[in-house]
Order: C-alpha cells, then sequence, then structure tokens
C-alpha cells in the first residue's frame, strides 16, 4: 500500500528532509532497497552503508541524518518508526467473515458475524468467538473457551477448555494454551497423575510464537499479563505468572508456579526453576539459568562462554578436584592460623 515520504512522516511523527512527496511502496534493507523503498538504521555500525543505498529514503535520527545526502525521515526511534511503517505499507490480508464448509463448529457456541473461521478448524459448545476474530485453519477451541475481539489465530493453534484469549493478540501456527501442567504425586514407585483444574489467562496485544506451549494452572490460573510477548518453543509451566509488558526469547524454559515481573526480558534458551520471583524490569542474558529469585532490577547472567574443546576438559577436569582442593585450603589454613595468644601478644 504505496504512500508519500510526508504521510509516512505523519504516522510517526517525524519530519522529512528531502522530497516530501516521493512515493514508497516497500520496506527494505539499506543493502536491498531500490528508488520506491525505505530502510532504516538504528545501530551505528550500519551507517558505513548510507554511501551505497540505493533506497528512496532511509529512516535515521537526526544525528545520524548528517552522514546522508538522500531522502530522510527523521524521527528519535528509528526501528519504531521503521516497523509502524513496514505495518502500514504491507498490511495482513483479512479473510472474509464467515465459517468455512469443512470447519465443525458446534451450534451451542457464541460466534460474531464478524469473525471468520477457516478449514478444518474445530470449535467446541460453550466457546465464545469475539468480533474480528480470524480461526485460521486445523485450529481446535475447546469447549469453554473464549477468543478476544480482534484477535488471529493464523493456524492449528490449540486453545484448550475454559481458556481465555484476550483482544488484538496473535497466536502463530502449533501455539498450544491450555494443556495440563507437569504435575504428578509419587506412589511408591509409580506416578499419580494431579488434575490440572485451573485456566490459562492470556491478556490483549499478547503475541505466542509457533510451537510455544503454556500449561494451565494445578487450581489457580496461569496468567499471561498485556503487551507480553513470546517467541517461538517456549515452555510455560502451571501456575506462571507473566507481567504486562515482558518479552521472552526462543526455547526459554520457565518452571512451575514461577513469577515474572513486568517489563522484563528474558534471553533465547534461558531457565527458571520454580516457584522463584523476578522483579519488575529483570534482563536476563540468552542461555542464562536462574535458580533463586531476583529481587533487584538490572540485567543478570549465569551463563558459561564456549572455548576450544581442549581447554574445556581441562576447565571440566579442574572443577572436578575443587572440592578436594577447599578441603586442602581449609587444613593449610587451620595449620597456619595464628593462636589465641599470638593474637593477644
Amino acid at each position: 500500500m504505496a504512500a508519500t515520504l510526508a504521510e509516512l512522516a505523519r504516522r510517526v511523527h517525524g519530519r522529512v528532509r528531502g522530497d516530501p512527496g516521493l512515493v514508497i511502496e516497500g520496506v527494505a534493507s539499506l543493502e536491498s532497497a531500490g528508488p520506491r523503498d525505505i530502510a532504516y538504521v538504528s545501530d551505528p555500525k550500519y551507517l558505513a552503508q548510507l554511501a551505497t543505498t540505493a533506497a528512496g529514503a532511509v529512516i535515521l535520527t537526526e544525528t545520524d541524518a548528517e552522514r546522508f545526502r538522500g531522502n530522510a525521515l527523521i524521527v528519535e526511534n528509528p526501528h519504531l518508526g521503521f516497523a509502524r511503517i513496514a505495518a502500514g505499507l504491507h498490511p495482513e490480508s483479512a479473510p472474509a467473515p464467515g465459517i468455512h464448509p469443512t470447519a465443525a463448529v458446534d451450534g451451542a457456541a457464541r460466534i460474531a458475524a464478524s469473525a471468520s473461521i477457516g478449514p478444518q478448524a474445530v470449535v467446541e459448545g460453550g466457546a465464545a468467538i469475539g468480533a474480528g476474530v480470524q480461526v485460521g485453519p486445523g485450529c481446535y477451541i475447546a469447549r469453554g473457551a473464549a477468543i478476544g475481539d480482534g484477535t488471529r489465530l493464523v493456524a492449528r493453534v490449540v486453545v484448550l477448555r475454559d481458556c481465555v484469549i484476550g483482544r488484538n493478540c496473535l497466536l502463530h501456527p502449533g501455539a498450544i494454551v491450555g494443556s495440563d501442567g507437569f504435575g504428578y504425586a509419587k506412589d511408591g514407585e509409580t506416578w499419580i497423575k494431579v488434575p490440572q483444574l485451573g485456566r490459562v489467562v492470556v491478556g490483549d496485544d499478547v503475541e505466542i510464537g509457533a510451537n510455544t506451549t503454556i500449561d494451565r494452572g494445578a487450581l489457580n490460573d496461569t496468567v499471561i499479563g498485556d503487551g507480553v510477548k513470546l517467541d517461538n518453543q517456549i515452555q510455560i509451566a502451571h501456575n506462571v505468572r507473566i507481567g504486562a509488558h515482558t518479552a521472552i526469547a526462543a526455547c526459554v524454559g520457565i518452571a512451575g508456579s514461577s513469577v515474572i515481573g513486568r517489563r522484563c526480558t528474558i534471553g533465547g534458551q534461558a531457565g527458571l526453576v520454580g516457584h522463584i520471583e523476578l522483579v519488575d524490569d529483570v534482563h536476563v542474558t540468552a542461555g542464562s539459568l536462574v535458580t533463586s529469585s531476583i529481587t533487584r532490577p538490572g540485567a543478570y547472567s549465569s551463563s558459561l562462554k564456549a572455548v576450544p574443546a581442549e581447554e574445556w576438559r581441562r576447565t571440566a577436569a579442574r572443577l572436578h578436584r575443587l572440592e578436594e582442593l577447599a578441603r586442602r585450603v581449609k587444613r593449610l589454613e587451620e595449620k597456619f592460623a595464628p593462636s589465641s595468644e599470638e593474637h593477644n601478644t
């Protein structure tokens, strides 16, 4: 959906330097952009490419624009400006409202007239589908589940019994909301399943990545706050609570009953043990293991950097000897520690 540079500037509250009437048809990287494309720079390491880009315009800060002779759209946050412009120039096409002939929809389900139910989707009785909702191919909405207005389930999304998805959410293929939590009681050598009786309650404007799984609560609900962004292949266990506007990268595992505050970020492949709490504004770096509560905002890391294999083998061998080394140091300290008489002289 083409727009002039002046129109784009109004959308992002920016300022045009150059030709405001230039028509922009798409977005692209600095390397691949053509004269009808707009690109952006938010990282200084890409500024050198401004000298060779063929982009019709570039989104830049006031300072960085001084290094570019072409058309510039000047904003405070180029990455944010690019996101909004890209969404406007490349809008998602919405399916027509209605129920596909191959969908299986129970007569007791409540479906808004403006909702779309795609091929092979299943909606059970007691489910509620709000206005403008898009239920894509192969999705399964179980009894009693509720999907808020404007939410999109792309394909093969599962929302199990009584779970609630808020408004304007986006659930990518394979996402599962409301699977049973990993709850078992030991009976001798066997495990007895503990019924998982809670729900999953997802707030508004939440995005859930492909093949991410959110388990229902054992008794209380698992809760995902407004504006939370979840990447692909994340495991969120029963009774977890995630505060508003937190973002979690791919392959993170969060054990049961953990509480994560507002505006936190968790890097890819990090792990959180159960029954701990992270306060607001905590940032956990990729690959970290969090084994106790974090009570102060800030950035936290616990992973070891990769080193050559031979070096790591030597380090691992030394790690196995640390306990013996600690005992030897303690014996030496006791042997050479000053006596009480020496302290008194």
